[in-house]
């Protein structure tokens, strides 16, 4: 059993924000801090003080966290960027929300006495001594202090006060896991009711010392337990009451705590075995749990609902026969070709879902050299008459202004020329598309042209393939490439207007070129030509798509099965220590790194042939470095073990906090379940003689911080948890409960009583009649 929570977090958009800059606007971006770690960095949005994000995020951490901050930030060039204000949200504060928190939320200032972090370890005692019992309090060292210096670390020492007296340690040198092991001693009064407080300070040299957080003790309580040791969390100092600093605008946030208790694999094999028999039956089988989900599932969760039965069926090789058994259910009850799919039911959520899950890649072979395309031209595009804008335009040939037929002309000719692009690439890739895809749009093909035949019906299994394809996955991303993970930033404001054109184009071809979709925007007419190439092409490659026999499918998985396909992969700086010189950023050489299943390789381009660097089984933990060790925030290290079984650390430099955590977040899934994992690790390096984090001299001294294997982010390319899955599952039908009667017995979900159903009371979970309780 295992006790597991994530955060589901939506950065909507702020409002009212102060202007930072001289120009009187800012360029807001927000850093999502859990328990003060960076984990997730928003794009920066461009010259303005109401900034719309629109991005979603998963976190995985462990259930002992205790509070999730969001700061809003301004981007600065040529300095440190400018911090907005804050909102802070507890973990008591999301538990109280079982819904999730959702809304606005006023910024406050961020005060520098606030922002603490960081544990330290205390012995406290009461002993006998000649007179009066005495109070003993032995400092021996604190983890993950804040640094407060310039060199990305503090000279902290510690300051312990009882009965108006104070008495302080030495001052630890440029260290965030100071050591100190200093024992002091206070006489207890009788009826003192005084507490004790223990404060963590940073040294300074001329300015005044900066706080880095305290822990108050009750005395009377210690008198009883007489000894008490362990790590406390340093908490700010809130008896200061802040200074009114006016609006700092609002952000709206939707954010939601989901603590889920995960048993033992065994206890979700009934309701895993239930499923999986009600999937191969199909259609004409006697099962009624997934139309009872279907049935009682809320638009709210639907997505999420659709998602963990997906990733289920995945797991259990069955998510093509799942979608083909959705398509079905949705087509028995749909009389109309043209409303097919068009709605938000539990078999489109769980295709987009799908779609995300094994057709991200192929996506990006898409879809992403044209996005990269359009974003390094950057040319103003404009098809609708009435939002032409004269001085957006610029001018040609001998400095004369262009028409506005001349505007709509190049336009169109951009879009055209990106369209076809578009459409050339997606003719081609019938190959590359993977067979788990082609073979459920090859069901989805069948089973519509089997509930509507007919010449008048011809196109309509080509919309079905295309109102996933084009309409749900294609067009989404070419919008917002940002959630695609096809660029790390959001486009500007020119850009998404011809992302958006591109997109409608897109939507067009998918819809077959249909007399209604030509009437809604006439202005799109100058693209017809193209759409209706389009069209011809998009049929073509349907044809060949779902052309794809169950032997040519079983080869095709047989051989991507024994490609270990990469988890991640990219540019990294790598460096290893070697020797007692200084180590700098200049020390790190760029090479292209790709984490498989098995192993983390480099080679000096993506196309170069890969060396093997770090075998999968062997590595025991990867995790941040302190910024003071390279100068840089951005650096992590793999810490793994050699084929002689010699511990090793490997340090490589990322671009930027995102890009950091998930590489990190994608290394801690897939060694999950390495034996040997650490427990702890040194953030800084063994420079000289010493480790720059703690300053112990011993190389192979324990670590001096904590692992955080548990902290992840969460992905498209996830592996499967298929326990978690079947816990989200077995989570939604506890909440299938019929409502009481006067008699006390559960009114049943219409349609099924008296169908060998029984309600177990004891979970209160619908069980067919005759199944074993879950656990």
């Amino acid at each position: 059993m295992a006790k597991r929570s994530s955060l589901s977090i939506r950065i909507v958009e702020g409002k009212n924000l102060p202007a930072k800059d001289i120009t009187g606007s800012s360029d807001p971006y927000c850093i999502v801090k859990v328990d003060n770690e960076p984990i997730i960095r928003t794009a920066t949005v461009w010259k303005t003080l109401c900034p719309f994000w629109g991005e979603e995020y998963q976190v995985h951490l462990p259930p002992t966290f205790h509070a999730v901050a969001f700061y809003v930030m301004d981007e600065d060039a040529l300095s440190r960027d400018d911090v907005i204000g804050k909102v802070c949200l507890t973990r008591d504060t999301l538990a109280s929300h079982p819904k999730g928190f959702s809304g606005w939320a006023h910024l406050t200032e961020v005060d520098p006495d606030e922002e603490v972090q960081g544990e330290i370890h205390l012995r406290l005692e009461v002993v006998p001594g000649p007179r009066a019992h005495r109070l003993r309090c032995s400092v021996l060292e604190a983890r993950d202090l804040a640094p407060k210096d310039r060199n990305g670390a503090s000279d902290p020492f510690v300051r312990v006060r009882y009965n108006g007296r104070t008495q302080e340690t030495s001052i630890v040198k440029k260290s965030c896991y100071p050591r100190w092991n200093e024992t002091f001693e206070f006489e207890l009064e009788e009826r003192a009711a005084e507490a004790l407080c223990v404060e963590a300070w940073d040294w300074d040299l001329v300015s005044r010392n900066d706080f880095l957080g305290k822990v108050v003790f009750n005395v009377q309580r210690l008198r009883v337990a007489q000894q008490e040791e362990g790590w406390f969390r340093l908490q700010p100092d809130q008896s200061k009451s802040l200074r009114d600093k006016g609006n700092l605008g609002s952000l709206q946030l939707e954010v939601r705590l989901r603590d889920e208790t995960v048993l033992p694999s065994g206890c979700y094999q009934p309701l895993v075995q239930l499923l999986c028999h009600e999937v191969k039956l199909g259609a004409q089988g006697p099962g009624q749990l997934i139309p009872l989900i279907e049935e009682t599932t809320s638009t709210e969760c639907r997505q999420d609902v659709a998602t963990s039965l997906l990733k289920l069926f995945l797991g259990q090789g069955l998510a093509k026969d799942f979608l083909d058994l959705l398509f079905q259910l949705e087509l028995r009850r749909t009389s109309e070709a043209n409303t097919l799919f068009r709605s938000n039911s539990l078999a489109s959520k769980s295709m987009e879902s799908f779609l995300k899950v094994a057709g991200m890649r192929y996506l990006h072979g898409i879809v992403g050299p044209i996005i990269d395309k359009v974003f390094e031209e950057k040319k103003y595009v404009e098809l609708d008459p009435s939002k032409v804008e004269v001085k957006d335009v610029g001018c040609s040939g001998l400095h004369r202004p262009q028409t506005e037929a001349e505007v709509l002309e190049q336009s169109a000719q951009t879009l055209r020329a990106h369209l076809g692009a578009l459409l050339s690439s997606l003719s081609r890739s019938v190959r590359a598309c993977p067979a788990v895809v082609r073979a459920t749009f090859r069901q989805l093909f069948r089973r519509v042209r089997e509930r509507f035949p007919g010449t008048q019906h011809e196109n309509v299994p080509f919309i079905a393939v295309t109102s996933f394809l084009c309409l749900r996955f294609f067009s989404p991303a070419i919008m917002s490439p940002k959630l695609f993970y096809l660029r790390e930033r959001h486009a500007d404001a020119r850009t998404s207007r011809t992302l958006l054109l591109l997109a409608k184009a897109v939507q067009n071809v998918g819809n077959m070129d249909t007399p209604a979709s030509r009437a809604k925007e006439a202005w799109m007419e100058p693209l017809q030509p193209t759409v209706r190439q389009g069209v011809a092409q998009l049929k073509d490659f349907i044809a060949k798509l779902v052309d794809i026999e169950e032997k040519e499918e079983l080869d095709l998985q047989r051989t991507l099965s024994l490609q270990a396909p990469p988890v991640k992969e990219g540019p990294l700086f790598i460096h290893r220590t070697k020797g007692k010189g200084p180590l700098t950023s200049s020390s790190f050489k760029k090479l292209h790194f790709s984490l498989t299943t098995e192993a983390l390789s480099f080679a000096k381009t993506p196309s170069s042939k890969k060396s093997a660097f770090i075998r999968l089984a062997n590595i025991r933990a990867a995790e941040k470095v302190e910024e003071k060790s390279f100068g840089s925030s951005h650096v992590m290290q793999v810490i793994y073990t050699d084929d002689a079984g010699r511990p090793q650390t490997a340090y490589l430099q990322c671009k930027c906090v995102n890009e950091l955590n998930q590489w990190l977040s994608a290394l801690r899934k897939v060694s999950i379940n390495n034996s040997g994992l650490l427990g702890s690790y040194h953030p800084g390096i063994f420079r000289g003689d010493k480790w720059s984090c703690c300053h112990q001299k011993d190389r192979t001294d324990r670590g001096c911080d904590k692992t955080r294997s548990r902290v992840t982010l969460q992905e498209w390319n996830d592996p499967l948890d298929h326990d978690l899955e079947a816990q989200l599952i077995y989570r939604h039908l506890l909440g299938v409960e019929g409502c009481e009667s006067h008699a006390g017995e559960p009114v049943w979900p219409r349609g099924y009583a008296h169908q060998g159903w029984n309600w177990d009371l004891g979970s209160g979970l619908l069980l067919p009649g005759g199944w074993p309780p879950l656990c």
